[in-house]
């Protein structure tokens, strides 16, 4: 089914990535006022169904790399896009059918739209991860053997850098190191496929949930309901842990932001300590050694009062959140998506346990 994305859409569209984002894919105020210039300047953007995209069409990824917290200092020329596309263009000979998003992440669900709006072609209402994750190859197309290439990145000077690489972790480095050297982000045109590969692989409907969300956070707002309940209500989330941020410890390579957030409890949760940990997304939650939710599955963090999703740059001492898990998109629950993007994937000596276990394991704790 074919839609109009306009303002209001994209409004709540960057709002609900942010939760799926898992603390990560990038500033959402920033792609979202860059979506909204382009749509006001150029028309709405048409949304389509992976279905209505044919076979034997082309279609590519828009997205950002890079830590998120130097896109809040060093801000888009708005440019980027575009350059990518058409460089991109240039390299396969033909215009792609349509485009889409890599993740669910604050940017990287509304980078599809500047360029749909600029270019006046389709965005596809799916993505390949359900969520945001640090890494170039942990896509569902790369677990299935289709590579991200060629992938052209560009900054906001106007280079651009074209990657060959031999499979999607080489492209990671490759496009890592550049993304490096230009300044700490870049915007990349990547993963070109067939329609018929995209159908098969791709999480479908993530900007069309991302949109439902934020509305739904919006009218519980507007209402005066508990919006972190009305969240939870359309992701099948969980509550894991209410408290006070005690401290963040928080390093920005060059590469991703890394570090840890320390949460003390509050009301049930008074006398135990909460540990989060991200590579750009929140990783893991733990108490002591204990883990309350851990990747694939997500981690967010949502403000006591308005529900609002607080990203790892986001994370101050003082702040009153609420930890939630959801569950993932059920492909990274796959032996071949938990290889890519489990705990053991990020060095951690833990097996996975889907969070809706874990939180039953808690409520039985509790209860003896």
């Amino acid at each position: 089914m074919r839609r109009s994305i306009g303002v209001e859409e994209i409004e709540d569209m960057a709002l609900g990535a942010t939760v799926l984002g898992a603390g990560g894919g990038g500033d959402p105020y920033v792609g979202k006022l860059m979506a909204i210039e382009a749509i006001r300047r150029y028309g709405n953007v048409e949304l389509v169904s992976p279905d209505e995209v044919p076979d034997d069409a082309l279609v590519v990824v828009s997205q950002m790399m890079g830590a998120p917290t130097i896109m809040v200092e060093k801000i888009c020329s708005g440019q980027e896009p575009m350059a990518t596309y058409d460089e991109l263009v240039r390299e396969l000979g033909q215009e792609p059918y349509a485009i889409y998003a890599v993740e669910a992440g604050g940017v990287n669900s509304t980078i599809p739209f500047i360029l749909g709006a600029t270019r006046h072609i389709p965005v596809i209402d799916c993505d390949l991860m359900g969520r945001a994750f640090p890494e170039l190859q942990m896509t569902t197309l790369g677990i299935n053997g289709v590579k991200g290439m060629p992938a052209v990145l560009a900054d906001e000077k106007g280079n651009t850098v074209t990657v060959h690489g031999i499979d999607d972790r080489w492209l990671e480095r490759i496009a890592r190191q550049a993304t490096s050297v230009m300044g700490g982000y870049t915007i990349l045109a990547s993963y070109p496929c067939t329609g018929k590969q995209l159908k098969d692989y791709c999480v479908r409907n993530t900007p069309t949930l991302c949109e439902t969300i934020g509305r739904t956070l919006r009218e519980a707002r507007e209402e005066h309901r508990d919006p972190i309940d009305a969240v939870l209500g359309v992701t099948n989330g969980y509550r894991l842990f209410k408290g006070k941020v005690h401290d963040v410890a928080r390093k920005t390579d060059g590469m991703f932001v890394r570090g840890h957030a320390i949460v003390d409890g509050l009301d049930a949760d008074k006398g135990r300590q909460l540990v989060i940990e991200f590579q750009n997304e929140n990783l893991i939650a733990r108490v002591g050694d204990e883990p309350l939710c851990m990747a694939p599955d997500i981690i967010v963090s949502l403000d006591v009062e308005s529900g609002q999703p607080v990203t790892t740059e986001g994370l101050k001492y003082g702040a009153r959140i609420v930890v939630v898990g959801m569950p993932c998109a059920p492909q990274w629950r796959e032996p071949q998506g938990l290889a890519v993007v489990g705990p053991r994937a990020f060095g951690y000596d833990l097996d996975y346990v889907p969070v809706e276990e874990l939180a039953a394991q808690h409520a039985e704790g509790a209860q003896a």
